[in-house]
């Protein structure tokens, strides 16, 4: 601990013994009895020959509830990006705009430069997750560019937007971009990892959403509950090609549907549930607005699904600190009963940056977890006041 700062205290504790909390991602989640049951009873075939029926009715339903031509199994989202770009692009050496804070960019290990030979051209997100315009407009390649220039293959947007906290972005704007796009003889690609979350915020079929997006990806890992899988769709002939890059990147699966039927079972029994992880962020962001303190701080007017941003004044508290505190087990004999429960639990959440932190909330996340994760919150939070005001 500095004169400045509260810093990380290195705690032995052993996390095993005490009630944990997992607030860092909804990648997090287990399967539950439902959805194992599904897998046990999958009907399996060779997804090499497209003989796997469980993956072939996985694929069918998806581009169904998207409105779109086609769709295929991946093993990730970050597979389904890279596939998208690469097909999109036709070839390397072509130019993809992303936003500044977007998870194709900032977490995917520059797949596009690194495996595609494609390059990205950053345009700034706004606070809600969409990308500036006229910025953007002005970052567009002519459809000839001059022999110096690369030719701008795609355009990709993110919703929810995970950076942002978890932001839905406007079905207006989605539209217009489309259209733009669609002018310049673009494709937009929609990174659409938690595009259920935004279709249960705006209460409406995702295939409004990505009406004018060539195609998009979506993960049944993370709200839906799914141990594995994400989902590519588009028109017939652009699944046609990601196929054939799914062979060469690894992905093509055999037996499958054992994971598939996981997916079957997530989008038709684990989609409006989404609902309760979005009801249950707005819990803990509220309760934190409440303490009312000047060094850790929430907008609970930003928060529209499950990822909530909590603010950390740096310029006293370390955001390792706070996380570390969160971690922390340290009942005392002398307290009370109440008490030293919320000290026996531990709450984990994601550091973003000194001055930030994530919470999100997901399926295996009870009411009672939500209701005992904002004690531990608030008890943290007290810790740091107290001791900030009595220096």
């Amino acid at each position: 601990m500095t004169e400045k700062t509260l810093k990380l205290v290195p705690s032995d504790n052993n996390l095993l013994k005490s009630e944990v909390i997992d607030l860092r991602s909804d990648t997090v989640t287990k399967p539950d009895v439902h959805m194992r049951q599904a897998m046990f009873d999958a009907e399996v075939g060779d997804d090499g020959y497209s003989e796997d029926p469980t993956i072939n009715l996985l694929e069918e339903k998806s581009s169904q509830l998207f409105e779109k031509e086609a769709a295929i199994f991946l093993p990730s989202g970050l597979m389904g990006n890279l596939i998208a770009m690469m097909v999109h692009s036709k070839q390397r050496g072509g130019e993809i705009i992303v936003g500044h804070k977007s998870h194709i960019l900032l977490w995917e290990q520059c797949g596009a430069s690194q495996i595609a030979g494609l390059q990205m051209r950053e345009v700034t997100n706004l606070n809600d997750g969409t990308l500036d315009m006229t910025e953007l407009i002005g970052k567009l390649r002519p459809e000839f560019p001059d022999p110096h220039e690369p030719y701008t293959t795609l355009v990709c947007i993110e919703n929810t937007h995970n950076y942002c906290g978890g932001t839905v972005l406007p079905i207006e704007w989605i539209d217009q971009l489309g259209k733009l796009t669609k002018k310049r003889n673009i494709p937009l690609h929609m990174d659409g990892a938690r595009v259920f979350n935004a279709a249960v915020s705006l209460g409406v079929p995702v295939s409004r959403i990505v009406k004018y997006c060539d195609s998009v990806t979506f993960c049944l890992s993370k709200g839906l509950g799914a141990p594995i899988g994400s989902i590519l769709i588009g028109e017939k002939s652009f699944i046609e090609k990601a196929r054939r890059l799914r062979k060469v990147l690894g992905g093509a699966m055999r037996q499958a549907g054992i994971v598939a039927a996981a997916g079957l079972y997530a989008l038709e029994n684990c989609v409006e549930r989404l609902a309760d992880d979005h009801r249950n962020a707005k819990k803990i962001a509220d309760a934190i607005q409440r303490t009312a303190s000047p060094y850790v701080t929430v907008n609970p007017g930003a928060l529209d699904t499950n990822i909530l941003l909590v603010n950390i004044n740096s310029s006293v508290v370390d955001a390792n600190y706070f996380v570390s505190e969160l971690i922390k087990i340290d009942p005392d004999e002398n307290d009370s009963q109440s008490n030293n429960k919320i000290r026996s639990t531990a709450v984990r959440i994601s550091e973003i940056n000194d001055a930030r932190v994530r919470v999100v909330t997901h399926k295996n996340i009870t009411d009672e977890d939500v209701d005992m994760a904002i004690e531990k919150i608030k008890y943290v939070i007290g810790k740091i006041d107290t001791y900030i005001s009595n220096r």
